[in-house]
């Protein structure tokens, strides 16, 4: 598995979902398999992932697709079998390197479809436990998101102004540092 060789080029595909997050553990681990690698600042869920969807497009007949592990390349189990089928068909080869795993052959695809549904469920166990933890903490009264900008009388305050044709909005919301549309938003959630 370590010869680069052995398909042609081996193309490495890094993802994180947010700015903040660390690639060298991808980076470090992808290093010694890899001709070159491609990073993505992006969540796996988006509906478009550019700079996987130009790498998967630009792969050639004896190329390999390398992750460092599954849930860095895909949204789902469905996803991910679709696109490991889809690159067996043009003839490029899928490594996973935390899995040791190669679908260029019968029994790497059959593990690989196992690890795939297994870390599908994981994924949807995960969105669930933080979907309870949610509905608790609202349950106990938690705030959840960003703090609001205006306190009440502050809301109540512009909702006169605009009343009273004192300001427009858009010059209302560039004082209080907020884009129109959130402004009307806060002053609507005030009044229900």
């Amino acid at each position: 598995m370590n010869d680069k060789n052995h398909y042609g080029r081996k193309v490495g595909y890094l993802r994180v979902s947010r700015d903040d997050q660390c690639l060298d553990r991808q980076i470090n681990g992808l290093r010694a398999f890899c001709d070159e690698m491609h990073i993505e600042r992006i969540s796996a869920a988006s509906k478009s992932r550019p700079v996987f969807e130009k790498l998967i497009s630009d792969l050639k007949e004896g190329d390999s697709l390398v992750v460092w592990d599954i849930d860095r390349a895909f949204r789902s189990c469905l996803d991910a079998l679709k696109c490991s089928e889809s690159l067996l068909e043009r003839g490029i080869g899928f490594q996973i390197i935390t899995m040791n795993l190669d679908t260029s052959s019968r029994h790497g695809r059959l593990i690989y479809a196992i690890m795939a549904a297994i870390a599908q469920h994981e994924r949807e166990h995960l969105i669930e436990r933080t979907r309870e933890g949610l509905a608790a903490a609202r349950a106990r009264g938690k705030r959840l998101g960003r703090p609001p900008k205006l306190c009440s009388s502050e809301l109540l305050e512009a909702k006169r102004r605009l009343e009273q044709n004192e300001i427009s909005l858009p010059d209302l919301a560039a004082q209080k540092n907020m884009h129109p549309w959130s402004l009307v938003r806060a002053i609507r959630r005030l009044s229900s």
